[in-house]
């Protein structure tokens, strides 16, 4: 018998479909790391999509041969010590390409119109005492011939990027922060920062690529461009973007994560309350078409594993 442990469950709101003959398959809504060594003390196979598998939960699992991980991102797993174990670990690709990507799209579109500010308006009375038939408040701009910056050219990028060319923007990809060499169909990063309207996020977080964007960066943008981050919060200073949004320098920022989930109440981006920032709770991935394909490969990658041939492999 394989043993599945999902750690989790409750993050994955969408059916999971059966595990083939020979699995005994035990699931809990959530579990915190100090409960991980009694619940997956007799798992060969771990499903985990936030709790984290630091060295020391690892070591202390002597019958785990696979890490499962619900979601794309594996930052929150020991990878070192899972190849040093010779552990699998498998995640999940390209299941919400397009949603994440619409997600980024309409965060973008919300915020060159100040969809925002203009609900805000409204709501004050602003338009009722308008002296003729429209509101004139914040700026509002056109997609159409704008330039989008895009920092991870996977299927996510791809996909925005479509998107964005048949709205007429111009699309750049950036180079990696601090390359050398710029690859064809890139744009030093520098350039990148200075010459994008819009710059959206989609790339994972690791140690190349935490505080990608800081103080610095953010103000070698152009003067005036929106941020959007729909890929990990801790590529950004949160702190940084604050300053930079109060004091004009981005006309805007749209964010579907944060470096601390969930955050605290009195996490800096949900206290600001700034009619061109906007926050979202980290569900740009979460369309039931989306989830469904998640459940379905992760599925997959466990049986794949089982059959002796793993696939979507980290390590």
């Amino acid at each position: 018998m394989t043993s599945i442990v999902f750690l989790d469950r409750d993050s994955l709101p969408v059916p999971v479909p059966a595990f083939g003959p020979g699995c005994q398959y035990t699931e809990y809504p959530s579990s915190a790391p100090e409960q991980v060594p009694e619940r997956g003390a007799h798992a060969e196979v771990l499903i985990t999509n936030k709790v984290p598998l630091d060295r020391n939960l690892l070591l202390s699992l002597p019958a785990l041969k696979m890490v499962a991980v619900a979601a794309t991102g594996v930052n929150h797993v020991d990878l070192a010590t899972c190849r040093e174990r010779g552990i699998v670990v498998s995640n999940i690709r390209h299941y919400g390409d397009d949603t994440v990507a619409e997600h980024a799209f309409m965060l973008m579109l919300a915020l060159m119109k100040n969809l925002p500010a203009y609900q805000r308006d409204v709501a004050a009375g602003l338009w009722s005492n308008a002296s003729q038939f429209c509101h004139f408040g914040a700026p509002i701009r056109d997609l159409a011939g704008a330039t989008l910056g895009i920092v991870g050219a996977g299927g996510i990028g791809q996909s925005l990027a479509a998107k964005a060319r048949a709205f007429g923007m111009h699309v750049q990809f950036a180079e990696r922060k601090g390359a050398s060499v710029v690859r064809p169909g890139h744009v030093a990063f520098d350039a990148f920062l200075a010459t994008s309207d819009v710059i959206s996020l989609h790339c994972p977080l690791n140690p190349q690529t935490r505080g990608m964007i800081g103080e610095r960066e953010l103000m070698a943008m152009k003067p005036g461009a929106i941020l959007v981050n729909t890929a990990r919060g801790g590529l950004v200073d949160e702190t940084a973007l604050i300053a930079a949004l109060k004091y004009g320098q981005l006309g805007g920022a749209g964010f579907d994560v944060l470096s601390t989930e969930p955050p605290p109440a009195d996490h800096p981006l949900l206290k600001a309350r700034l009619p061109h920032l906007i926050v979202t709770p980290h569900i740009g991935w979460a369309s039931r078409e989306a989830m469904a394909r998640l459940a379905e490969q992760l599925v997959n990658n466990i049986e794949a594993y089982r059959c002796g041939s793993p696939v979507n492999c980290m390590t």
